[in-house]
């Protein structure tokens, strides 16, 4: 089998790392108490999300544009169905992460400024009761990111470790497909 690209490599470890660390900071930072610091917590978390957004839109239009490497015959179609099921709920899950987040920013009337100095636009009029909602929507869809990351995690290790294929290692970086 052949070993994923580059640049696809590259994306998905870039993508993972940033998932798993900005999932851990909001979890930090949303139980701080109100202070200037949480303030700029936050504008960083939405920083680093707006980041995570516009490298998953690349990401996915990358994978658009090539053909993964096959899964291993071995697999069911069964099988192969839930792991294509599993990655378009992933790439789904990149994208409506942020945008809730955006959503839910917009609504509580705090606009996204990026790095400080360039402010997006507001998607919604500011909503109090829509913001509370969106912030229980934007909790929930990184919930289900979690889980999904980690079935996703789980699968590789078990084709590594139990199947004895090449799904795991034909995605890590300077290794060659077995």
């Amino acid at each position: 089998m052949t070993k994923y690209s580059t640049t696809a490599i590259v994306l998905h470890w870039l993508m993972a790392a940033g998932l798993a660390g900005l999932f851990v900071f909001g979890l930090y930072m949303t139980d701080l108490p109100f202070s200037p610091q949480k303030l700029q917590f936050y504008s960083w978390h939405k920083w680093a999300g707006v980041i995570l957004f516009m490298l998953a839109v690349g990401r996915i239009l990358w994978r658009l544009t090539r053909t993964p490497p096959p899964l291993p015959g071995t697999m069911s179609r069964r099988m192969q169905a839930i792991a294509h099921a599993g990655h378009g709920l992933l790439y789904l899950l990149m994208l409506a992460v942020p945008f809730s987040g955006w959503l839910m920013s917009s609504a509580k009337g705090t606009q996204t400024v990026l790095f400080g100095i360039l402010p997006l636009p507001d998607l919604l009029a500011r909503n109090k009761e829509l913001g509370d909602l969106l912030a229980s929507l934007h909790w929930s869809l990184n919930v289900a990111l979690a889980a999904v990351v980690a079935g996703h995690a789980a699968a590789a290790l078990k084709h590594h470790f139990v199947d004895k294929d090449d799904v795991l290692t034909r995605m890590l970086p300077g290794r060659h497909a077995r």
